[in-house]
Order: structure tokens, then sequence, then C-alpha cells
């Protein structure tokens, strides 16, 4: 049985200054003519301010939003402005995705891909013989896309596969989760992983039930540290990531009106810091990004903890922050890793009374947001399993402070006992439903594992909301799709476990814009903030609900400066 998961926001001068400094940042740009002034007008302009949800038109002047109201009002500024009739179009603010994976995803330095519907793993054998020959060079054959129950019913240990398809380097594959690896003897000997090897903090290392010997697969921890060997920092992997950047993902943001991102895992001794500024270096940014930095649980976290502030970065011209830390407090349930209050009806890894696994203790991560808050951090903290989330939120709650917009995300398998804490401790619920696997319908599928009453309540947005919490919806790209219509159309069609449309759009733009800390600059449609917009083929709330994902994007700005165009969308 196939187990679907996911792994894988004045009048005074001064005022002014001090709220950018503290609540977001800005860029300066010019409207699509290359002029100050640019006139939408005709429209359905959703703005997300309650105190005004919809316009007629909208004015903007050197990149910020000068008028929201009337094509009456608009008229003022239409002398020697560039005017676009949206002919009834719908506008609104641009969309934010608060977790995705963008470096990792979007680059090249894989260099094969699995099926991971393959029920057989010896008929990978194929595939990874011809990586191997198209890549003769690569010190290390780097892979993705498995599925671990493939692995199940294995007649031969993982790695005695692998060993037939690359017996003479080191090969990794990852799992599409990215919760796990399989890896050859050749990589198992560069690890020093052994017989007598232990599990590392966050992880398992599987081992053949007779000899003893790992059997290929390394779970969660254990395969990340694999991972970091397999993919050391070089100059050309940091090129193959910003070319995937620029040439792809950056682009594909826009085209789907996603104009802020969070890097919700930024590997910083691979290098990945290092792509980002000088993503930002040559102006080749199309979205404000805000990067989390990866917390190694195999540190000294004394030696971490001043690397990570050191690494800080809060910058309010730029479109580049680097504000956020990303870690986990456990795994994921179709790994039986996910921390659970009680033991796995099924247990994958065959370990005694098996709960899950923690990467950080609770006390551990009180400790880090204690110290790391105080630097101006927020923490994205993984958190899955009702164990994983109650000591994530205990964590919070004795490390953290007033300043903090912490939150934790996926939130699968939540005790009613504990949702209510998230609005008492303002810790946002970043939920990601954009996968069909999170669909109501898929719940049952869950039971063998985790047991029918925990899998029959599996991502909670309504409970969250209803409870006063602040929710953001995200994709956890590239485990789900990026497209935000596609998670807008989930979001709200998931019963029980739904959101109005009105609660999702909120969830993917003003709510969001909180935790990236920009709320009063971006998010929603006011005099005064930054013009970070799309224009749509359709209006979302006249269209059928399953009609959502089929919404097309015509146009993106970012600051009032277009960075996507369709060819359907012209005007003079």
């Amino acid at each position: 049985m196939k187990f679907l998961r996911c792994v894988l926001i004045y009048p005074c001068l001064f005022i002014l200054v001090l709220t950018l400094i503290f609540a977001g940042f800005s860029v300066h740009a010019k409207a699509p003519n290359g002029e100050g002034v640019l006139v939408y007008k005709n429209g359905a302009i959703y703005t997300v301010n309650p105190q005004q949800p919809w316009a007629q038109a909208l004015v903007i002047q050197d990149g910020v939003i000068k008028m929201v109201g009337t094509n009456q009002q608009a008229k003022a500024f239409e002398k020697g402005a560039q005017v676009i009739d949206l002919a009834g179009k719908m506008l609104m603010p641009g969309f934010h995705d608060v977790h995705l994976h963008p470096l990792e995803s979007g680059s090249n330095n894989n260099h094969f891909t699995l099926d991971y519907l393959e029920e057989d793993p010896e008929n990978y054998i194929t595939v990874i013989k011809k990586a191997a020959r198209d890549f003769p060079h690569e010190p290390w054959l780097v892979g993705y896309g498995h599925d671990i129950n493939t692995f199940m019913e294995s007649e031969r240990n993982p790695v005695d596969i692998l060993d037939e398809a690359v017996p003479n380097r080191p090969v990794i594959v990852m799992e599409q989760t990215s919760h796990s690896m399989w890896v050859n003897s050749k990589a198992m000997v560069l690890l020093g992983f052994n017989n007598t090897s232990l599990s590392p903090v966050g992880g398992v290392i599987l081992k053949d039930e007779y000899t003893g010997h790992p059997n290929g697969l390394l779970i969660d921890n254990a395969g990340e540290i694999a991972m970091h060997l397999a993919m050391k920092s070089t100059p050309q992997r940091r090129q193959n990531d910003y070319d995937g950047m620029v040439d792809d993902t950056l682009p594909a943001f826009a085209k789907h009106g996603i104009t802020s991102i969070v890097d919700a895992r930024a590997y910083w001794r691979r290098g990945h810091v290092d792509t980002w500024l000088q993503l930002e270096k040559d102006s080749a940014l199309t979205v404000r990004a805000s990067v989390g930095l990866w917390a190694y649980p195999e540190d000294i976290d004394r030696t971490q903890l001043k690397k990570l502030a050191s690494l800080y970065r809060n910058d309010p011209d730029s479109l580049l922050r680097i504000n956020q830390i990303k870690l986990y407090s456990d795994g994921i349930p179709v790994n039986t890793t996910a921390a659970l209050k009680g033991p796995y009806a099924f247990d994958m890894l065959g370990l005694p009374n098996n709960n899950g696994l923690d990467y950080f203790t609770e006390s551990r991560l009180a400790h880090y947001i204690k110290v790391l808050e105080k630097t101006g951090f927020d923490f994205n903290i993984h958190a899955i399993g009702d164990r994983g989330i109650h000591q994530a939120l205990n964590a919070i709650e004795k490390g953290g402070s007033d300043r903090g917009r912490h939150r934790l995300t996926h939130l699968e398998i939540v005790d009613p006992m504990d949702i209510q804490r998230f609005a008492q401790l303002n810790v946002t619920a970043d939920c990601q439903v954009a996968g069909e696997f999170t669909h109501p319908s898929h719940w049952p599928e869950m039971a063998q594992l985790i047991g029918a009453k925990r899998a029959q309540n599996l991502v909670p947005i309504k409970s969250f909301s209803d409870a006063g919490a602040r929710v953001t919806l995200s994709s956890d790209w590239s485990v789900s799709p990026f497209n935000p219509f596609i998670g807008l159309q989930n979001a709200v069609t998931r019963a029980p476990q739904n959101l109005s449309l009105q609660d999702a759009i909120a969830a993917y733009t003003i709510n969001s814009a909180y935790v990236m800390r920009q709320e009063a600059v971006v998010g929603s449609l006011e005099v005064g903030k930054e013009a970070d917009i799309v224009v749509l083929n359709q209006n979302l709330f006249k269209v059928p609900v399953i009609d959502i994902e089929h919404t097309q994007v015509l146009q993106t700005l970012l600051a009032g400066e277009e960075v996507y165009r369709s060819e359907e969308f012209e005007y003079e």
C-alpha cells in the first residue's frame, strides 16, 4: 500500500523609516511603461483590505499605490499616465509562498530521476547505470524520486541493488519526500557507517536484521548527513543553483503571480547563502525573498548559534533578507518518524515502541529560539506529529517572546488540545494543501500507519481558523506544485477542513506577508503600500470553485515593475 505524504509572510518621515525597518522592506521601481504613473481602471480589484475589499481602479506612482477607488477618482491621475483598461478583469495582491525549496528544486545538480510509481526497485538498475555512463566524471552520482515503500517488499537489500548498478563510486538517491536516502556501499564507506555505527540525532541507519550491516536506507537526518557530503559546495554546483533560479524558477514564479517567497531550507554549508547573495548582487531577483537558514541537528550548539547569528541580514532596501531559521521538530508519517504521542499502529523501521523521532528536543529548541530571536530571527519549524507539534509549541512558549513571529509548518496530526495554543502564542499555522494527498479522501490511507483516530482529521486548516489562529498556505515545492490556484482550490474544497475563499486568499497574501515581516509594505492593496500585484484572466469569486485551478495570470508586477506579462494581455 502506498502512503502518500509531503515532507516534503505616514505623516512623519521618522515613523515611515521605522515602519520599513521593523515591518518589512522596500523596493523602489518604475511602472511598466518606465514612467512614474500607472492607472488601472474598469477592474474587479480585490484588495484583501477588510476596510475596502473591492475597487474599480488602482493608481501606482513610482512603484507605490497612490489611489484605490473608483474610475471617477482615477481620472485625476490619467493625464500623462499609462492607463490600462482591465475590462472587468480581476486584479489582486501578488501571492506569497512562504515554504518552498527553490534552490534545491530548480537546480540540475541531480543526475537522474526515478519513477515514483515504480513498484520493483530492481527496475531502477537500468536507469542508474545509464546515469553513471552519462556522468562519468562526477565524484558522487546523485538521483531523486523513488518511494521508500518500493523497498518494503524487495527481495534484496537496497544497498545490493544499488551496488549492482554502480559498484565503483558513491551513489545517493533522495526519496521523493526528501526524508530518506538510498546509498550504495561506496557511499557508506565514505560516511563511516557500518554495523557498529549508532544512528545520529534525528535519524536512523537501517540495518539488515540478520547481519547487522547497514541496508542502504538512511532515514531522516542520517540521510541528510549523507547528502551534505555528496552535495558539498563547489563552484559548479553553485552555478547550477544560480542558473536554475534565473533561467527557470524565477520566471515560473512570476508567471504564476508569486511575488514573495521563503526558502524554507537554505543549507548554508552547501553555498546556498552565497547563491542568494549573488542573485541580489546581479539584480536578478523578481521576488521578495526571505531565507530560512537550516539548523543542523548534529552540530555543536554554541558553534552553530554563533554562525547562524553571523549570517543574519535584514536590509529594508533589499529584496533579499536572511532572517528566518528552519529546523525540524520531527520526521514524517510515511517513514514512521513523525513524533507521535503514542506508538505507530504499523512500524516501518522495526524499532521497539516506535513513536517517531526528535531532530531537536524541546529544551534544545527553546534554547535556539531564545538565543536567535534576540538577533532578529523568526523560526519556521517543521512539525507534523502530535508530539512534535506539542513540543514545538512548548519550546516557543518557553524560549520565545512577544517579538517573535514563529510558525509551525505541515501540521498534519494535531492534538485538538493544542489548536487553541496557536492564537494564544501568536504562532502561525503554515499548511500545505496543494498536494492531492492532503485531501480528506486520502486520509484513510494513513490509518494503517497512525491509527484511524489520528488519520481522520489531517491538516485541520478550518479548525485553526475557527480558533483564531493565523493560517498561511504554502506549497513545499517540489513536493507539491507551487501554483497558488491549485492551493486555493484545494483549500476551499477539502471539507470538513476547508476555508472560505476570502480566508484562503488572505492565507496566501496578507497573513504570509506578516510572517515575512512585510505586511506594512505588501500583502494587500492599500495607499502607501508597494504595488506587488497580479492581473487574472478570471474572477476567482465568480467562477465555480472547481475551476479556480485553471486561472491564468495575465500580468505580474513587483513594486510596480512588470516581471511577467502574458501574450494574451495587450494594452497600449
